[in-house]
């Protein structure tokens, strides 16, 4: 079981973290957050991060290693990630990777595989450009419309692929998608999800943002903006923080503000949950059987 890696992924709100820390201590493991906003310090309200008490002893990683300030990328997390896998493993423990943002779960499960096309520096140079005047979410539509299956595949961020992608598809004419060049895992691996029904989904949301309101989240992202973080950097573009930044400029009510977080993060939990069915090795729990004893079961 040691040469294992075990995720749990899922919906935000889904339950995710308490039965990541039930796992670790029943399987001797470490959790290595895969979400892409637990790794920014001074998000603590809007991301739900766990607190040192929540942690209940158990080693986190990838949690607050980022000053809001920076950008960081799908490629960034796989760089500083992949070791502690790595490492856990040597040492028999069971990596316990948790959290809702698929492409850095895939970053870690999977060793990226871009064919037998040779390099154009041409094609990539007038890409990389494009993303540096034009910005990279630009970039990321033109694949979208040359190669739809790998755009849904890579996030904006992941530049590297991205600019890949199209440089595959230009070279050769044909969508990367088409050359039956599928990722090739890294690791022996289960994952598991807790599959709540979409209304009661959605009401732990509703019920987590109001929760989060109570907590003081316009004043985080207040101090966030006070500190010097711009509205337009990368870690206010995340659900919470960027309508509350939007709001505060445009003068809306907390009421709008909250429900219009609710709304989109209910959104995101939908993508989310498309997401994770086509990914492989994955098991649904119902709610009343998330617990530990009933992963190690299905670990056999």
């Amino acid at each position: 079981m040691s040469k294992k890696v075990l995720v749990i992924c899922g919906a935000t709100a889904s339950g995710k973290t308490a039965l990541s820390i039930a796992c670790a201590k029943a399987l001797n493991g470490e959790i290595i957050s895969a979400d892409s906003l637990l790794v920014y310090k001074g998000l603590n309200i809007g991301t739900a991060k766990p607190s040192e008490e929540e942690r209940e002893g158990i080693p986190h990683h990838m949690i607050d290693v980022v000053e809001p300030t920076e950008n960081f990328s799908v490629s960034d997390y796989e760089k500083a990630a992949l070791p502690i896998v790595e490492r856990l493993l040597e040492e028999g423990k069971t990596p316990i990777i948790c959290g809702g943002t698929g492409f850095y779960i895939n970053a870690i499960l999977y060793k990226s595989q871009f064919g037998n096309i040779g390099a154009n520096p041409e094609i990539r140079e007038k890409y990389e450009m494009l993303a540096k005047e034009r910005g990279k979410e630009f970039v990321h539509s033109i694949l979208r419309e040359k190669d739809p299956e790998s755009a849904e595949k890579l996030h904006y961020n992941d530049s590297k692929r991205v600019i890949r992608a199209l440089e595959i598809f230009e070279v050769t004419g044909r969508a990367k998608s088409l050359q039956q060049d599928a990722p090739v895992p890294r690791f022996e691996f289960e994952a598991f999800s807790i599959d709540y029904e979409r209304d009661k989904l959605y009401n732990r949301i509703n019920l987590r943002v109001d929760e989060m309101f109570n907590r003081g989240l316009v004043e985080e992202v207040k101090s966030l903006l006070e500190s010097g973080v711009m509205e337009d950097m990368q870690c206010m573009q995340g659900i919470g923080y960027k309508e509350i930044a939007e709001g505060l400029r445009l003068g809306c009510t907390v009421d709008e503000m909250k429900e219009l977080i609710k709304k989109n993060t209910r959104n995101y939990a939908k993508r989310q949950q498309t997401f994770f069915k086509r990914m492989q090795n994955h098991t649904y729990l119902a709610p009343e059987n998330a617990s530990a004893e009933m992963v190690l079961k299905a670990l056999g």
